[in-house]
């Protein structure tokens, strides 16, 4: 006998003829239209860019389905007399015309919401300011090794709302949940994972606090029978555990846990009752460096209820690392370059850093999300050769560094480019061989690219023709 989904069939009966709202034409959304036309809602899209800036495809199956349009910065204030509406990430649901709505009785969701409100199987959900999604990726492949159906989403994958009606309760889905998804979301994962807390999105949060406690929604509202995997050594998540409602497991490569998931050297090792079991080595591993190693142990945690230990670290001395992410290009006369577009902050630029242990040719900067770079400088100054700059947090990376050369009374070769093409030919000079071209910009990209994936394939284009 098939499964009926009870909840989704109610939501189907529920929207038909319903007036929807869906505000921003990203991918999540983008599925919503072809869904709520076959449901027969009243649909009315919104999107903030000018028509020529919107995906064709959209504006094509807006088209078709005859679907109402506002398109604009002011687009916002036709949004009156709605059922349902449903916002992309990066429309805050603070937003005072959201908020007007809600308060009339509008239902403000995500589609990443609604498929977790009726979901009818084990959701594992993973957040953090670094390392979320290699973690869930890991996560995916170690279930899949072990043999579950398994479904990948959120920020990384495929819209998965549309793919409801296919999932079934022995299934597994694995999303990457960022804190605009998480923001005043009201339904946590079965298993939820915070792989640290860190400055991050300050341009966009009205503050650090308002981004933690979007965070902390990953884990608000389990039940007892919840698992929640934290990082034991950055003191935020740390004091999560005191708020969690379900079983709470740590991972740490600082402290040497009576119980949970350790990370001794280069040994990730399994800890109950202070009897350690020794669980993988990171040498048998593609990834590298600390930071990669936590992203395993954080996988471990997440799994170990789901899946035995061989299955798991099979699949972990497989995984390969995620594209954009310390991505190895190619060596060109002895000279191994590196994409890791994918770092946009400080703290991830620092674990990049920290993979490498021979001389760095560091190539940053990129759009400003409104965070300190002077952590970053302590290790450029102990760890880079020489410093190419790009984009608008170039002048602040700079004088960060400049700081930090005069305490240490050091020098630091930095140059000013306006350009990628010009990076990598600068870098292709100053480096020699045995060196490091590492491509990790501690910023956005959004001052000069679409997006963090289009930078590093653009940087791995102009590496690739050298």
């Amino acid at each position: 006998m098939s499964f009926k989904n009870e909840k989704l069939e109610e939501f189907n009966n529920y929207i038909k003829f319903r007036k929807v709202a869906i505000i921003g034409l990203g991918v999540s959304n983008l599925p919503l239209l072809d869904y709520f036309y076959e449901k027969k809602a009243r649909v009315v899209v919104f999107d903030e860019r000018e028509i020529e800036k919107i995906p064709k495809e959209a504006m094509d199956k807006i088209t078709e389905y005859s679907f109402e349009f506002y398109l604009g910065k002011n687009c916002l204030e036709n949004l009156k007399g709605f059922d349902i509406i449903f916002r992309s990430p990066s429309c805050l649901p603070t937003r005072q015309e959201l908020r007007q709505e809600e308060n009339r009785g509008a239902i403000v969701t995500t589609e990443i919401e609604m498929l977790m409100k009726m979901c009818p199987c084990k959701i594992i959900g993973v957040t953090g300011s670094d390392g979320k999604t290699t973690t869930t990726s890991l996560i995916y492949q170690i279930l899949k090794k072990a043999g579950y159906h398994t479904y990948l989403g959120g920020n990384i994958g495929t819209p998965l709302f549309n793919k409801l009606s296919e999932i079934n309760p022995e299934d597994i889905v694995v999303l990457e949940l960022s804190s605009f998804q998480l923001m005043e979301m009201e339904v946590s994962p079965n298993i939820a994972v915070i792989t640290n807390i860190t400055p991050n999105h300050l341009n966009i949060h009205k503050d650090y606090q308002e981004y933690i406690e979007a965070k902390k929604n990953i884990f608000k509202y389990q039940q007892e029978d919840g698992i929640l995997v934290l990082n034991y050594d950055n003191e935020i998540t740390r004091a999560c555990s005191k708020e969690a409602n379900g079983k709470v497991i740590f991972f740490s490569h600082k402290e040497k846990l009576d119980n949970g998931i350790i990370i001794d050297g280069k040994v990730i090792k399994e800890c109950e009752d202070k009897i350690r079991k020794h669980i993988f080595n990171g040498d048998d591993a593609i990834l590298r460096g600390m930071h990669n190693l936590e992203n395993i142990a954080t996988a471990i945690a997440a799994t170990k209820t789901l899946v035995n230990m061989d299955d798991a670290t099979e699949a972990i001395k497989e995984f390969k690392p995620v594209e954009h992410r310390i991505e190895f290009i190619k060596e060109i006369n002895k000279v191994k370059w590196y994409n890791d577009s994918a770092s946009s902050s400080p703290t991830r630029t620092l674990s990049g850093l920290n993979a490498f242990d021979e001389d760095i040719i560091l190539i940053a900067g990129g759009y400003d999300k409104n965070l300190d770079y002077k952590p970053l400088a302590k290790s450029i100054v102990k760890k880079v050769k020489g410093l190419i700059l790009i984009g608008q947090t170039a002048s602040k990376i700079f004088d960060a560094v400049k700081e930090e050369l005069e305490k240490e009374e050091k020098d630091l070769p930095i140059y000013l480019c306006e350009n990628l093409e010009q990076t990598v030919k600068l870098a292709q000079k100053l480096s020699n061989p045995g060196n490091i071209v590492l491509f990790s910009p501690a910023s956005a990209s959004f001052d000069m690219f679409k997006d963090f994936a289009d930078r590093g394939n653009q940087f791995k284009n102009l590496v690739n023709n050298i």
